[in-house]
């Protein structure tokens, strides 16, 4: 089954205060040469049939209107096969 993935990851200027809790507890856990973490989300959307232009088309409008905060969100969507 085709299967399109919406990844969204805050903004490079936006604060991420949960990247910045796990970038902190990496060393506290033995896990060293980390310089920074980012948390985002992913959203895999499955389809019947072929994945066409007008099908990443819809994705996308669903990736700014109700996926993302594109105010202070940046998103990327892909086919995975």
């Amino acid at each position: 089954m085709p299967r399109v993935v919406v990844d969204v990851m805050p903004k490079p200027e936006i604060l991420d205060p949960q990247g910045k809790a796990v970038h902190g507890a990496l060393p506290r856990l033995g896990f060293t040469g980390v310089t920074d973490v980012r948390q985002g989300k992913r959203f895999e959307l499955e389809f019947t049939g072929e994945v066409t232009a007008e099908v990443l088309a819809e994705v996308e409008k669903m990736a700014e209107t109700l996926l993302s905060n594109p105010v202070i969100e940046n998103y990327a969507v892909r086919v995975e096969q």
